[in-house]
């Protein structure tokens, strides 16, 4: 019994590996796939003649042989865009975004409405996702592979388990259990995952170079984020999904934050704050439920153009931002950042602050092995983490695990 459990378990590792392999590369050929993996050419011929007999891998249509050496030319593998789908939502303030995914990366549908997500019950917000995720999953009844996964990529602090919202600054409600109710409705694994985590998430696949072992992505948006990465793996607390950057303490009993406390990174930071600081000069005014991105770039214009208020407030943005930096380069070595959101934009004006605060702290010891990028678009970095989350979850846990052709009852239903 247990060397039946033993082999299954290396072939189930094995397919994974190869899946892995064709996922990251761009349509490599069997030999490349061992060269990556170190497995036998003998186990790649195997495993992915099962994986095609299986729908899902193929043949790429119309490749190039790869080697001009004598023997078989080398044909490149590709995922197989029907063999499933994934749907990834993105639930910000005032905003909720779904997209059906199929396996190859490739987005089938996708859909954008404006919330009052501050005023609506739990329930409510709740229901506009189902709402939304059931149009597109119909849309597509005939056109797309068997839902298979959903991921939602949400603005605020999620349990370490991604099964609901802990708290947000998009909505008065706590503990919202969004992954229950989902499940219920539409019968396939559903996880919660804290937006800048999945921004993160979505940079590693983007830029596996610069984005590897160590990095960080801070978003510059209303709010402040932050996703970690610490020696490639995610990190997440014990209870939330950890790294709350923008509410570690910049001033003690210092401004007025979102989040009803003082002092915090994103009360001097975040889009509310600059705003605040730039209009009022009043750090103990009600935060503002929303801004544009026009308020922010009219802003960042009026502070390259003259001294004044809007300056003062991006110079105290940076400042609070490089404090807070330094205080984490005492504990972890620096590492690369990326800075995303409508906030990235203005960037130039905060990136003296932000050295300069980095430089007084124990953590600046090493400042100049920090290097920043910056990314304007958030919303699209959030779904592309979810769908990578969502997609790596069929890859590994339903299509791996798949001995003998059968379907693990884990797999969920075909509901497209």
């Amino acid at each position: 019994m247990s060397v039946g459990i033993r082999h299954d378990d290396l072939r189930r590792r094995n397919r994974a590996m190869v899946i892995s392999a064709v996922r990251r590369a761009s349509q490599p050929s069997r030999t490349e796939i061992a060269a990556t993996t170190g497995l036998s050419h003998s186990t790649i011929s195997t495993i992915s003649s099962d994986l095609i007999a299986e729908g899902i891998l193929a043949e790429a249509k119309g490749s190039e042989p790869v080697s001009m050496k004598r023997g078989r030319p080398q044909v490149a593998l590709t995922l197989e865009p029907r063999a499933a789908s994934i749907v990834a939502v993105v639930l910000s303030l005032n905003s909720l975004s779904a997209a059906i995914i199929d396996y190859a990366g490739n987005t089938i549908v996708e859909d954008t409405r404006r919330l009052v997500t501050q005023r609506m019950p739990a329930e409510a917000l709740i229901d506009e996702c189902i709402a939304m995720i059931r149009r597109l999953i119909e849309g597509v009844a005939t056109s797309g592979g068997p839902v298979l996964r959903i991921a939602i990529a949400v603005q605020g602090i999620t349990d370490s388990g991604s099964r609901k919202l802990l708290w947000s600054p998009i909505t008065r409600h706590d503990d919202i259990p969004f992954a229950d109710r989902l499940e219920q409705e539409f019968g396939v694994p559903v996880t919660v995952e804290n937006d800048c985590n999945m921004i993160a998430e979505a940079l590693r696949w983007r830029d596996p170079v610069r984005y590897r072992d160590d990095f960080i992505a801070i978003l510059l948006s209303h709010g402040i984020g932050m996703g970690l990465v610490i020696k490639g793996e995610l990190f997440t607390g014990t209870q939330s999904s950890g790294a709350e950057f923008g509410h570690m303490i910049h001033r003690p009993d210092g401004a007025l934050c979102r989040c009803g406390r003082r002092g915090c990174i994103e009360a001097y930071a975040g889009n509310y704050a600059i705003w605040r600081n730039a209009k009022l000069g009043d750090e103990n005014a009600e935060p503002l439920a929303d801004l544009s991105d026009d308020d922010i770039t009219a802003l960042a214009d009026a502070a390259r153009d003259h001294d004044g208020p809007e300056r003062e407030a991006f110079r105290k943005a940076g400042e609070a931002i490089g404090f807070g930096l330094g205080s984490m380069f005492a504990l972890f070595d620096p590492a690369p950042l990326a800075f995303v959101g409508v906030g990235a934009t203005a960037f130039d004006l905060m990136e003296p602050h932000v050295l300069s605060a980095i430089a007084k702290t124990a953590g600046g010891l090493h400042s100049k092995a920090i290097s920043f990028d910056t990314e304007p678009n958030e919303i699209p970095l959030k779904r592309e983490g979810a769908m990578m989350r969502a997609l790596l979850h069929v890859d590994q846990e339903i299509f791996a695990a798949r001995l003998g052709g059968a379907t693990p009852a884990s797999a969920g239903k075909n509901v497209a």
